[in-house]
């Protein structure tokens, strides 16, 4: 799991859902705004309609955190995961879960190349 100081409040998630430059994946849409932090924080919005169950949005939420602490910890950037409305994500599929952390690296990546340095 990641630090809180990693993550974000409800009400930083709102801040940067209204300040937004998107990125786009097939399932996701990763918004980003700057901060005046030494490093990143991530947040992931996941509703009952895409993941039943608070195992289900628990086992997503820590595998998104574990997928993007790398990106986060050295750019000053928060960012906020939203999927798409069509999307289901079950942990209990295995291609969901291959899927799932395809989208969040090839995400992170193109974050990354936007970055500048």
């Amino acid at each position: 799991m990641i630090s809180k100081e990693y993550r974000l409040t409800e009400r930083e998630l709102r801040k940067v859902l209204s300040r937004k430059k998107p990125f786009f994946s097939y399932v996701f849409i990763a918004n980003t705004c700057e901060n005046k932090l030494s490093h990143g924080r991530c947040g992931i919005l996941l509703s009952s309609k895409c993941t039943k169950g608070s195992v289900n949005r628990n086992f997503w939420r820590r595998k998104f955190y574990d997928l993007f602490l790398p990106t986060i910890q050295y750019n000053h950037l928060d960012i906020v995961l939203v999927p798409k409305k069509w999307t289901t994500l079950d942990y209990k599929n295995h291609q969901h879960v291959i899927d799932f952390e395809k989208n969040i690296l090839f995400l992170s990546k193109k974050i990354q190349e936007s970055l500048p340095h």
